[in-house]
């Protein structure tokens, strides 16, 4: 007997050591990895977003209308040929082009500040096409007067505004070019044109059409509008023509590429488009790098200050975890090619809020590990069963977040999925340094004998409050304040969404001085917008920002350059929504949201075996989501992607206290047996309290420096976080826990 005893506490003392031993090498290596990592330049490792370096995101939408069956089937494929040939050439580096579903193409062009002449580039058609002008007056005078003879189409010239009648069948098109090219003319202005060469056949063709129609003009129509119509003298032999039009070299030069790389399958319409600018991209960085500096540092603070050594080593588990996440960045695109790990402003959030989550896990080791030196056990005992006791929690918690991250991204956009990406990095890199790091530290404290004791501040007491007793009041509360939401909600209609999901455009602009609102307000009446939105911001009264419903932003900008001409007016931000981009984000978002909670309540019926545990977490989840909702409603704020972002991460968070909740109602219940379910409930509740009010203080802290130092991109991400994080704690205590209840017919006392 004593002989099997000993044999037992013999493989029991060589797992130990086993296990200790793995530690320290996952540590040490994980360390070095980091560190190796971070030996190269900033901008190798890292790729930054389109909303922190700038540049222009494109979602195009292929007309097939008038294309035949089989011609709709690869026009979207084409097209991609044809635009990525034209970006190539226009030298943007870096660029992304994707197809979306069966018509639809993703462009993103990183660093371009050109707008106008990136859209020229990419959604010009480039139909072009050679049509003999009619000499007939009497047709001309006939067409002017609204009776075109058949045959015939009128149309007038860019160069002069002169009108033309043209033979409808063109005598020659595009596809016969080989080269178009930027030459000068020969005139006494030396002006830019294009010059054009034709392949074999089109040199032939061209040779006979000019021979044939001397004394004529022939028009040559770029997309339906005439550039120039030059009369023909001689017959041209040499298959080579010119474009005249009044070019500035660049113009001519744009023209040429897209001339040279041929036309597009179909025209191309702007479904949705985000344009940083630099100046934009560049105050983002600086924000998001403030807001992350200082929620890192309250966070640091208050476990330092609170737990003392525990504490100091949490913070090294914490800056490990930063330097795992902006590792990631880097590595993940290496292992993993399909996923994108840009980090963009919403990304920097998401590290910022990964960092208070991460304090979870830690504050719910040292609680656990202070409830185990409470009962009299050994320093190295309280220290291993704390960790032992609280994985289970923070496996759990973790992983239905995860669940939330998983489907941002797979439903998400852009931005969107860069908070997802950083989320999901900062999610698992927590658990690591949680679990592996600071039990190392332990461990190597422990061996050199210089950890003796682990004095900790204790500021909430044991409580055994009646939580539950007072539920059907607290179910009074919500139902009232989540009724008051929905009614300011749907009381506001379409102004309840942003232009993600409404559709619109919104323009922000930086001025030289402040000007005035009625100024701005003034100049958008001249133009037909007098109920478009007006913003100025109290921290920087020089920019402007206009909200409109209509797609007119090249208008209102050179409407105010024309009012304002010593302002020396800078675009910040262009974000434009169409109407079928607007409807599918809007469908992307429910589906991310129902799909995300049916996971979460899949999930939690399948760990705690119990539905009605599943359904009240849910439950919960759905309330503390309409609380955010109806507070941004009733602040004036609209719904757009980020909020949803919100709402998805309100969600992971807020099942993580209810999950440590219905984990200790699993261990007490082996614990205690004969108590009803009603008395657990309520001793779980009152022995994870501390717990709950700590973790949920510290998250709290790094929402506010997003809210007040992240910017104005990330207002509405930030209050409705904050906004449903503490709806979290509230609903964690007397929503969640009390629901339980409801659907257990042996809960004890009602």
């Amino acid at each position: 007997m004593q002989k099997g005893r000993k044999a037992k506490s013999a493989r029991k003392l060589k797992i130990h050591m086993e296990r200790k031993l793995i530690y320290k090498i996952i540590f040490i290596v994980g360390i070095l990895a980091t560190c190796a990592y971070f030996a190269f330049p900033l901008e190798k490792r890292i790729n930054l977003g389109l909303d922190l370096r700038g540049g222009m995101h494109l979602l195009l939408k292929v007309d097939t209308a008038h294309l035949s069956a089989q011609a709709k089937e690869d026009a979207a494929d084409r097209a991609i040929e044809v635009i990525r040939n034209r970006i190539d050439q226009f030298g943007v580096r870096e660029t992304s082009i994707q197809k979306q579903g069966q018509d639809e193409i993703v462009v993103q062009l990183p660093g371009v500040t050109d707008r106008d002449r990136a859209i020229e580039i990419i959604g010009k058609t480039a139909l072009l096409e050679f049509k003999l002008v009619s000499n007939d007056l009497d047709k001309l005078k006939q067409a002017g007067q609204g009776n075109v003879p058949e045959g015939y189409e009128l149309k007038y010239s860019l160069e002069d505004n002169e009108p033309l009648l043209l033979e409808k069948q063109a005598v020659l098109t595009g596809d016969a070019l080989t080269s178009a090219s930027v030459r000068f003319s020969q005139s006494e202005f030396n002006e830019p044109v294009v010059g054009l060469e034709f392949n074999a056949q089109g040199a032939k063709q061209f040779a006979q059409i000019t021979a044939d129609n001397i004394g004529k003009r022939l028009a040559i129509v770029l997309d339906g509008k005439i550039q120039s119509a030059p009369r023909i003298k001689e017959a041209i032999p040499s298959g080579e023509a010119v474009i005249t039009g009044r070019f500035t070299v660049e113009q001519a030069q744009d023209l040429a590429i897209i001339l040279r790389v041929g036309a597009l399958p179909a025209p191309m319409n702007i479904e949705e488009e985000r344009t940083v600018g630099p100046l934009l991209g560049q105050d983002s960085i600086n924000k998001g790098v403030k807001a992350s500096i200082i929620g890192s540092i309250l966070v640091f603070v208050f476990m330092a200050a609170y737990y003392l050594l525990a504490g100091l080593i949490a913070d090294t588990a914490l800056l490990l975890n930063l330097l795992i996440i902006l590792g990631g960045l880097g590595i993940l695109p290496i292992l993993f090619p399909g996923v994108s790990a840009t980090l963009t402003l919403p990304g920097i959030a998401g590290i910022v809020l990964s960092l208070g989550m991460a304090v979870d896990a830690n504050v719910l080791i040292n609680e656990r590990i202070r409830e185990e030196l409470s009962t009299g056990k050994t320093l190295r005992t309280a220290i291993s069963n704390g960790y032992d006791r609280a994985f289970s929690a923070i496996f759990d918690s973790n992983l239905t977040t995860l669940i939330a991250a998983f489907l941002l991204f797979q439903f998400g956009t852009g931005p969107i999925r860069g908070f997802a990406v950083t989320l999901t990095i900062g999610l698992i890199a927590s658990m690591f340094t949680a679990i592996v790091v600071t039990r190392t530290i332990f461990e190597i404290l422990l061996s050199w004998g210089l950890l003796k004791s682990l004095p900790m501040l204790r500021l909430i007491k044991e409580t055994k409050l009646d939580f539950i007793g007072k539920r059907r009041i607290f179910y009074t509360i919500s139902i009232v304040v989540i009724a008051l939401g929905l009614i300011f909600f749907f009381k506001k209609g379409k102004q309840a969404y942003g232009i993600d999901f409404a559709g619109g455009e919104l323009q922000e602009y930086s001025f030289k001085v402040p000007v005035t609102i009625d100024a701005v307000r003034q100049v958008l009446k001249e133009l037909g917008l007098a109920d478009a939105s007006i913003q100025q911001f109290k921290d920087n009264p020089k920019v402007v920002l206009i909200r409109t419903s209509v797609n007119k932003t090249d208008i209102i900008t050179n409407k105010l350059k024309e009012k304002f001409p010593d302002q020396d007016i800078q675009i910040l931000r262009i974000e434009h929504v169409g109407p079928v981009a607007g409807k599918h984000l809007k469908i992307k978002a429910i589906y991310a949201l129902v799909w995300s909670l049916a996971g979460i309540l899949i999930y939690v019926a399948f760990r705690f075996k119990h539905f009605n545990f599943a359904a009240a977490g849910v439950i919960a989840l759905i309330h503390d989501v309409a609380v955010a909702l109806g507070f941004l409603a009733i602040t004036g704020r609209q719904i757009d992607l980020l909020s949803v972002t919100a709402f998805l991460t309100i969600a992971g968070y807020s099942i993580n206290d209810t999950i440590v909740i219905y984990d200790r109602v699993r261990e007490n219940s082996r614990l205690l047996r004969k108590q009803p379910l009603y008395d657990l409930i309520n001793l779980s509740v009152n022995q994870t309290l501390g717990r709950t009010l700590l973790t949920s203080t510290v998250t709290l802290l790094t929402i506010l420096a997003i809210l007040f130092y992240g910017g104005e991109v990330l207002s509405n991400f930030a209050f409705a976080l904050l906004v449903g994080f503490i709806s979290g704690i509230y609903s964690t205590v007397y929503i969640a826990s009390p629901l339980v209840l409801a659907t257990n017919p042996k809960s004890g006392r009602q």
